[in-house]
């Protein structure tokens, strides 16, 4: 493919860097670095432009946190001057990530996503008897920042440009010369972009026609589990040898008919289903929404907002979730009581109920 050149001067544009600017605001109003760089708007995207163009604009500013969700992750979220940085890249670079990826790769894509990625693995799994499923150990650590420029100078040939990717990859290590930080946009991008030659070794040279990876999450269909062993052996060397990456223990290959997990969801031919982990967050978020509200931490209307949004997660495409969803919102105190199965006047959980509509 030939590389693409010319693209930070595109970058650098005032309505580029305006256009980041209101993409990273989006849920950060109430932040003091946001309300401070509006404060001084245009002064802070004409720094933002210089400092772009000479190579000496600061990278690496952050606050890092860690959640459970449900295993321990490090976030590294970029002060908000970087955000707006990182969305004026990708404004610009994301088209051209986005054509060397295969069809099959849904995770940080527009017109994708995970709900995408769920119905075409449920689309396989009625057409193929047999799935290896694989994961990558430590993804986000694993990457090497050495192999990843190298992908990226195939790819761009704007010295700068390039410059600046290694100057962002470069300014986070959990290992000497590898790692990429959990939290940032670019981080997100460059992670999906270094298996696109893994998507096109299992597609091209291995022949696998079902195939669906959501960031380092695949998944292979076949006729037979041999078939799937040789594969697997095929692909850790790949992994190995091309990218310095290994799987994690165990990948599973099991029968399509008796479902398996992936994002969030247990995928069968015919229906998606919550997971266990998916069940558990669930009740645990929902219960700790109650007892915020209950102790007048959060109004009742922010309470049927956030509960909404955990409903609409467990349903998303189609997902069944009614009895599990009613059975939470039926044992949920409420103001200090229980609510009662059918007992009226509950709003949480008529709005479970509204939700349902329709559902199987």
């Amino acid at each position: 493919m030939k590389r693409v050149g010319n693209l930070l001067t595109r970058i650098i544009e005032r309505e580029n860097l305006r256009l980041g600017y209101y993409l990273a605001l989006r849920g950060k109003r109430d932040r003091q670095d946001a309300r401070s760089f509006a404060d001084e708007l245009e002064n802070n995207l004409g720094a933002l432009a210089d400092g772009i163009w000479s190579g000496q604009y600061p990278v690496g500013r952050c606050t890092q946190f860690i959640i459970h969700d449900p295993k321990k992750r490090t976030i590294t979220a970029p002060c908000f001057a970087e955000r707006v940085l990182h969305h004026a890249i990708m404004n610009v670079c994301e088209p051209v990530f986005e054509r060397l990826l295969i069809d099959d790769t849904y995770a940080c894509r527009r017109g994708k996503g995970r709900i995408a990625a769920l119905h075409r693995a449920m689309d396989f799994s009625a057409r193929y008897p047999v799935i290896l499923k694989l994961d990558m150990r430590s993804y986000f650590d694993s990457i090497s920042h050495e192999l990843l420029h190298q992908q990226l100078k195939r790819r761009f040939k704007d010295r700068r440009l390039l410059q600046l990717f290694d100057r962002i990859s470069d300014g986070y290590e959990t290992n000497p010369g590898c790692g990429l930080p959990i939290g940032s946009l670019t981080s997100q991008h460059f992670a999906n972009f270094y298996l696109a030659g893994f998507d096109r070794f299992v597609k091209e040279e291995l022949g696998s026609r079902g195939y669906v990876r959501y960031m380092d999450d695949c998944v292979i269909w076949s006729t037979s589990a041999s078939q799937l062993r040789r594969i697997l052996a095929r692909c850790e060397e790949f992994l190995v040898r091309d990218l310095r990456l290994h799987i994690n223990r165990d990948p599973l290959i099991r029968s399509t008919r008796n479902g398996f997990e992936f994002l969030g969801c247990r995928v069968f031919p015919t229906h998606l289903q919550l997971n266990h982990r998916s069940r558990q967050r669930f009740r645990r978020r929902l219960r700790n929404l109650e007892e915020a509200f209950v102790r007048g931490l959060i109004s009742e209307r922010a309470l049927q907002a956030r509960a909404t949004a955990l409903c609409a997660f467990a349903t998303a495409g189609g997902t069944k979730s009614w009895k599990f969803r009613t059975r939470v919102i039926q044992q949920m105190p409420v103001s200090g009581q229980r609510l009662e199965p059918g007992e009226p006047g509950r709003e949480l959980e008529q709005q479970g109920r509204e939700l349902s509509v329709g559902e199987p």
